[in-house]
C-alpha cells in the first residue's frame, strides 16, 4: 500500500530516524570538523534529530542550515526546532549560496542518481565536504531470499532486477573514487557494520524500513500488487528457512570526509 508524504514523513520520525539515521550519524562523530566550522549545510536532514544534535557541537558563532527532503519532514523539524527555540534554519530545497562545509545524507539515494546528487551537493562547499550511504556488501541476505522467492514464484527471469540490486551498490573504492573527482582531497574514509535483527519474516518485510522504504525502492520493477505478492511470499520464504530463529541482515554503512580542492 502506498502511502502519502506526510504519513512517510510521521514514520520517518517514528521508526527510521533512531533505527536507521543514527547509526549513520553515529560514524560522523570526531570526523566532521564542526568547531570549526562558520557555515555549515546539511542535505537530506529528515525531521531533524541528528541535526539537533549537531547544533549543540558546534561553535556559538556557527549557523547550520538544513534541507530537508520534502516539505512535510521540514514541518516536523521546525517544529522541533521552535520547541527548544534552535537557531537551525530548516528548508524544503537546496539554497544557491555556498557553504563553509556540507554534510550529506545519502542513505536513501538510489545507486544510480547518487554521482549526480553528491555532483549538486558538493557544489555547495567551499572547504569540506562529507557524505554516508550504505555499499556493497549491505543487504545480501535480503538479495539472497528475494532472489529465491522470485524463483519460487516462477518469476526467474525477474531474477536479473536483483543482480542489479547487488552489483549496483558502490564499493567503498567507489565512492572514494567518486569523492576524488569532486575535487576532494585528504580523504578520510570510515566503515562500520550494522545489524538489524527481527523476529520472523513478517515482521522484517511489515517494518517501516523495509515495507515504505527499501522494498518499493528496490521492487520499483514491479507493480503495487506484485510488490505486495512478492513481500507476503518473502516473509514466508524467510520463515521457512529460519526456522524459528530470528532473521538478521546487515548493512555497510560508511562515511567519506574530504576537503575541496581549490577551481572546484
Amino acid at each position: 500500500m502506498s502511502r502519502t508524504e506526510k504519513e512517510l514523513a510521521f514514520l520517518r520520525d517514528l521508526y527510521i530516524a533512531g533505527d536507521w539515521t543514527e547509526r549513520f550519524t553515529n560514524l560522523i562523530g570526531k570526523n566532521l570538523n564542526a568547531k570549526n566550522t562558520g557555515e555549515l549545510l546539511y542535505v537530506n536532514a529528515g525531521t531533524g534529530n541528528f541535526a539537533l544534535d549537531l547544533e549543540e557541537k558546534l561553535a556559538e558563532d556557527a549557523e547550520l542550515t538544513c534541507v530537508c527532503e520534502n516539505e512535510e519532514l521540514m514541518i516536523i523539524a521546525r517544529a522541533k526546532a521552535e520547541a527548544v527555540k534552535s537557531g537551525i534554519k530548516f528548508r524544503a530545497a537546496l539554497p544557491d549560496e555556498r557553504f563553509d562545509a556540507v554534510l550529506a545524507d545519502a542513505s536513501f539515494i538510489r545507486p544510480a542518481e547518487l554521482k549526480d546528487f553528491l555532483a549538486e551537493t558538493a557544489g555547495l562547499s567551499r572547504e569540506q565536504f562529507a557524505f554516508f550511504l550504505p555499499t556493497r556488501g549491505s543487504f545480501g541476505e535480503i538479495f539472497s531470499y528475494l532472489w529465491q522467492t522470485l524463483l519460487e514464484m516462477d518469476w526467474l527471469e525477474r531474477g536479473a532486477e536483483v543482480e542489479r540490486l547487488i552489483t549496483e551498490l558502490p564499493a567503498v573504492s567507489d565512492t572514494e573514487e567518486i569523492a576524488e573527482n569532486l575535487g576532494l582531497s585528504k580523504l578520510h574514509t570510515e566503515t562500520k557494520n550494522e545489524i538489524f535483527e527481527f523476529e520472523n519474516g513478517a515482521e522484517f518485510v511489515n517494518s517501516p524500513l523495509v515495507a515504505d522504504f527499501l522494498l518499493p525502492a528496490w521492487l520499483g520493477f514491479l507493480n503495487e500488487e506484485e510488490q505486495d505478492q512478492v513481500a507476503e511470499r518473502l516473509a514466508q520464504t524467510v520463515d521457512a528457512d529460519i526456522e524459528g530463529m530470528s532473521f538478521r541482515f546487515s548493512v555497510k554503512m560508511t562515511l567519506v570526509v574530504g576537503e575541496k580542492n581549490s577551481g572546484f
